[in-house]
Parts: C-alpha cells; sequence; structure tokens
C-alpha cells in the first residue's frame, strides 16, 4: 500500500494538556511521515453537562501506510499511554486523538466513521486544520478545508 495523507485531532483537558500534545505529536512523528502540526490553540468543552477545564487543541497531518483500523488502534494505544480513561463519552481526557480525514476516503462501518462525522462542525477541528492543509478536500462535501472553516457554522456541539 502506498502512502496515505491523514489528519489527526488532538486535544487535552486534563493535568499537563501541553505537555500531553507534544508527547502525542512526537509520537506520531514516529509513525507517520511528512508531519506537520498546527497552533494550539485554547477552547472551551463543547457539549458536556458537567463543568470540565479548558481544552488545547491542534491537529496534526502526515502521511501513513496503515490501514484506517490499524490508525484507530495505535490512536487508542497513544491515548491509553498517557494515562486516558473513558469514564463516559465526554469525560475529561488527559489526551483525545481522532482519525478526521483518511485521504480521500469515506469509511462507514459499525466501529469506524471517516471522515469524522462531526469535524465540519468543529471550530476547534476546522481552525488548526485550515492552518496546515487549508486546500485538503473534504471526501463528503467536496469542499475544502479552507471552504468549511468560513462557512457560517450551526452549531459547535459534539
Amino acid at each position: 500500500m502506498s502512502s496515505v495523507p491523514v489528519a489527526i485531532a488532538l486535544g487535552s483537558n486534563l493535568g499537563d494538556r501541553r505537555a500531553h500534545l507534544r508527547w502525542a505529536i512526537e509520537q506520531l512523528g514516529r509513525r507517520l511521515q511528512h508531519v506537520r502540526e498546527s497552533s494550539f490553540i485554547e477552547t472551551d468543552p463543547v457539549g458536556v453537562s458537567e463543568p470540565q477545564p479548558a481544552y488545547l487543541n491542534a491537529v496534526v497531518v502526515g502521511e501513513t501506510d496503515l490501514e484506517p483500523a490499524a490508525v484507530i488502534e495505535w490512536l487508542l494505544t497513544l491515548e491509553r499511554g498517557r494515562g486516558r480513561e473513558r469514564a463516559s463519552f465526554r469525560a475529561a481526557r488527559t489526551l483525545d486523538l481522532d482519525l478526521i480525514l483518511y485521504g480521500d476516503r469515506v469509511i462507514d462501518t459499525p466501529t469506524l466513521t471517516v471522515p469524522h462525522p462531526r469535524f465540519r462542525e468543529r471550530a476547534f477541528v476546522l481552525d488548526p486544520l485550515s492552518e496546515i492543509a487549508p486546500d485538503w478536500i473534504d471526501p463528503v462535501t467536496g469542499r475544502t478545508i479552507r471552504q468549511l472553516r468560513d462557512r457560517p457554522r450551526r452549531s459547535a456541539e459534539a
């Protein structure tokens, strides 16, 4: 298999958030080629019922020869390696890694949906992703990341 571009969103709102993200970027750089990282941005938690600390978010793009399911397993392993516990769906976390885009593939299985189903409504993904890959085309809408970022959003939920 040849290399496929991937976009991975990173977030942390527990502990040393910057250290968690720096560690994750270092780990991603060990398995991805041609890695580029966005600036870090701080955002309020979205769609949570209990009070939580603010998130530090970023996006990394690179290339991989891993299949999508293997990328997800690797990301989950990295999250666990940084102490992530899944107490509830939107619980605060030391590290959150989401596969946002996998080339131009559209995948919808019981265990994996790519592009990430809610990334188009998330400024904390679109803003950093547009910084490093503004011309990447969303295979579902046919719009560039820049176009998705610049259009009015209905909600930042989820």
